[in-house]
């Protein structure tokens, strides 16, 4: 049982014991903008008492928005048997399966989750995931710089602010130069990013569609990575692989992205998980698990962990990453999701995000003043400039109960005027005639 002091006298017995003379001074290494407002907490709540508090303040939350909000979360509908399934306690309560004979279940999910992963980009190998799209960049990153030894990335400025500010968190105390080239009209400046490629290129890292929307095509780069001995990053919208080209398809060595948009809710922006692939020839360099097909001494087929280059496991020096967990529950999501629309269902769900985009794309531009940033294809996401900066008119139309899309003035410099929308296949003709109205009025 633990003891809790109640009276002043025992209070201050326990702050004499560790050597201060009151809770202020136990408190002082805080800052005081960071300390609570107060401690004088309210009297107990019975459990019907706490349960209605908490639901009156959850509805002080904007409810009812219409997402038109995009940048790597994504609001897709996910089929009721997704929650069913990932929510059986099997699933749901299992650690790390460290022990094959009690958690075949767990490994075959996985199994089947790589394999998915595999047929998704074309690639050969996959890990059984990682945290979020972001760090799967930043772990692809280091993968490159491992396999050629270099110490040199060429990154497109159209990849996804918030997963290139991962990048730069990760490789902070690594001695490495990170070329970033600044994208042109929505798009990769080619010409700049194939001139910065040379002989010290560990790895250029490039996102289709980018954080605008535009649909890049990338063998010519990554023909030109490769004559340099570099290595190509592809990082993908999964949804969009659907009707889009492969990574590996495109000349891609490792591919990576975020998978929220497999069957995981915006949740507020989390957990998701992110999903990283290569080449057979690069599996020793892929971080985090990897689950593998075996058989017993009686010939039965079986699942276990394998080519564990962690630094649980080996050296922490030699590890592939520090990474010691991953979002197996977000992955088992990703997994049963695309199971169930299947590769015709995916490619359904592809066409409606697409066509929808397109017909909010020309409803959007033909309010007077508005024009498309760009002149490139585009999946479920465009680039629009508006006559008036983009975050005041996202907050008049949030009042609205309509969230319009991420402002770019603040990611990129010079586009204050511009926005970025985003229409999933959630998203009816209503409301993107609601979008276009209340846009115009707003401007």
């Amino acid at each position: 049982m633990s003891y809790c002091p109640n009276t002043p006298a025992e209070q201050q017995e326990m702050l004499a014991a560790i050597g201060v003379k009151s809770i202020d001074d136990l408190f002082a290494p805080i800052p005081q903008q960071l300390r609570a407002r107060s401690f004088d907490l309210p009297a107990g709540m019975s459990e019907f008492e706490m349960l209605a508090k908490m639901t009156a303040l959850a509805g002080s939350n904007a409810q009812g928005l219409v997402h038109f909000i995009g940048g790597g979360a994504y609001d897709h509908l996910i089929p009721t048997a997704v929650d069913h399934l990932a929510n059986r306690a099997e699933f749901y309560t299992a650690y790390t399966p460290y022990q094959p004979e009690c958690s075949q279940g767990t490994l075959q999910a996985l199994f089947e989750y790589q394999t998915a992963i595999c047929r998704l980009t074309g690639m050969e190998v996959s890990n059984a995931s990682l945290y979020d799209g972001g760090t799967a960049l930043a772990e692809a990153a280091l993968m490159t710089l491992r396999i050629t030894g270099r110490n040199r990335l060429v990154v497109d400025g159209g990849v996804n602010p918030f997963h290139r500010q991962i990048l730069e968190t990760y490789l902070e105390d690594i001695d490495v130069e990170i070329v970033t080239i600044a994208p042109r009209d929505a798009a990769c400046d080619r010409a700049a990013l194939l001139g910065a490629i040379n002989d010290r290129t560990a790895g250029v890292l490039l996102q289709t569609p980018n954080f605008f929307g535009t649909i890049e095509e990338l063998t010519e780069i990554a023909a030109a990575a490769h004559a340099a001995g570099a290595l190509l990053v592809a990082s993908t919208y999964p949804v969009a692989l659907g009707m889009l080209a492969a990574p590996a398809t495109m000349g891609a060595d490792i591919a990576v992205g975020d998978g929220q948009s497999l069957g995981n809710p915006l949740s507020f922006g989390g957990p998701a998980f992110g999903y990283i692939a290569t080449t057979k020839k690069y599996i020793r360099n892929l971080p985090g698990r990897i689950i593998g097909e075996t058989v017993d001494r009686e010939g039965r087929r079986g699942f276990v962990l394998t080519l564990q280059a962690r630094e649980q496991h080996i050296k922490r020096h030699k590890a592939t990453s520090n990474i010691c967990s991953n979002q197996s529950l977000c992955a088992l999501r990703g997994l049963i999701f695309l199971s169930l629309l299947g590769k015709e269902g995916l490619a359904e769900m592809a066409r409606l995000n697409r066509n929808k985009a397109e017909y909010a794309k020309g409803l959007l531009t033909k309010i007077a003043g508005v024009s498309l940033v760009g002149s490139g294809p585009t999946f479920n996401e465009f680039a629009l400039r508006l006559p008036k900066p983009a975050a005041p008119i996202v907050e008049t139309l949030l009042q609205k109960g309509i969230a319009a899309g991420v402002p770019l003035g603040e990611y990129y410099p010079g586009m204050e005027n511009c926005l970025v929308v985003t229409v999933t296949e959630k998203r009816s003709r209503e409301e993107i005639n609601l979008l276009a109205k209340e846009l115009e009025v707003a401007l």
